[in-house]
């Protein structure tokens, strides 16, 4: 709303699949923010979202961005085309926010962020994890296992049958470990700099650029001697899925396994609560809302998603030259 003649922010929607869905509903249910437009990859996936939720189709993201009325941009499409909509937008005067990665390139995420602060918007990139009920479950019992020197993180999506879908396409995707910044992101926001990352991958290719499954492994050393190693899968290959992260210290360790967690000491096992995912797409609209209208704190920054997004960069060329990567 703006402060000075409350007025609804507008807001543009870029996307018509599961994340611009719940940003629909979240802002559709603040009376601060209203929807003016939306558009999506085809004219028929735009027709339908916009009758499902009553909104103003518009055939093209370049043809929303010409919209004076606009404050607010919602950018919800594949990983590819972030980029190049963040900053067209940001170069129009709007406000944005974008479900990560920002960019599959950190120079070009870095180049975006600089458009911003010149341009003086909010540039938020969406990562919800941290809002999540596994990351604070970590955050608040982090201190109860003394010094953490190990830490293994495991997500394997187990999917058949596997269609030519966006997410498992190379250049539409990224690597995965960037496109799937969040398990890069997550290590980074409790353990801090990373000093160097050694990283193997496979995929399962179909024809031209999709594949049916990938597998990407790399170990983290940070830069306060913690060693964590992060697992990202998914896809026909895998007949079960896994949802694990063990974080080791010294005086104790954390096992998450799906919605369950616990604490280890010894023979001593003590349960922890662990709280759902839902809701996390309107707790992070509330928040932006929040920091628009009132000017209170957003809970992470596009330089702390840049960073994660260096680590996974410094991933994907391990993985390419068979090397440890060290970062400056």
């Amino acid at each position: 709303m703006d402060s000075e003649t409350k007025q609804p922010l507008k807001v543009g929607l870029i996307g018509t699949g599961f994340a611009a869905s719940k940003r629909a509903e979240a802002l559709q249910s603040d009376g601060r923010s209203r929807i003016v437009a939306v558009t999506g990859h085809t004219p028929e996936t735009i027709a339908e979202f916009s009758t499902k939720y009553n909104l103003s189709p518009v055939a093209s993201w370049q043809q929303l961005l010409e919209n004076p009325d606009i404050d607010l941009v919602v950018i919800c499409t594949i990983n590819r085309d972030h980029a190049e909509i963040a900053r067209a937008a940001l170069e129009a005067d709007k406000h944005v926010i974008v479900e990560y990665p920002l960019a599959l390139n950190p120079q070009t995420a870095q180049e975006i962020i600089n458009l911003a602060e010149s341009k003086n918007k909010l540039l938020h990139v969406e990562h919800i994890e941290l809002l999540g009920g596994l990351h604070q479950a970590i955050r608040r019992n982090l201190a109860e296992i003394g010094t953490v020197f190990f830490a293994r993180y495991v997500t394997i999506n187990s999917q058949r049958p596997i269609s030519q879908r966006w997410s498992y396409n190379h250049s539409m995707f990224g690597f995965p470990f960037s496109g799937a910044l969040s398990r890069i992101h997550r290590l980074t926001d409790l353990f801090g700099k990373v000093a160097t990352v050694s990283c193997q991958s496979r995929f399962w290719d179909t024809e031209a650029e999709y594949y049916r499954a990938c597998l990407c492994n790399a170990q983290l050393r940070f830069e306060n001697g913690i060693i964590a190693e992060v697992t990202y899968g998914k896809g026909e290959t895998f007949w079960k899925g896994d949802r694990t992260f063990e974080i080791h210290g010294d005086k104790g360790t954390l096992i998450f396994a799906g919605s369950q967690g616990k604490l280890i000491r010894g023979e001593t096992e003590i349960p922890l609560e662990v709280g759902d995912r839902r809701g996390l797409f309107t707790k992070d609209t509330t928040i932006i809302l929040d920091y628009l209208c009132e000017g209170t704190p957003l809970y992470v920054t596009p330089h702390a998603s840049h960073y994660a997004l260096q680590v996974a960069e410094a991933a994907r060329l391990s993985a390419a030259i068979g090397k440890t990567v060290a970062l400056s």
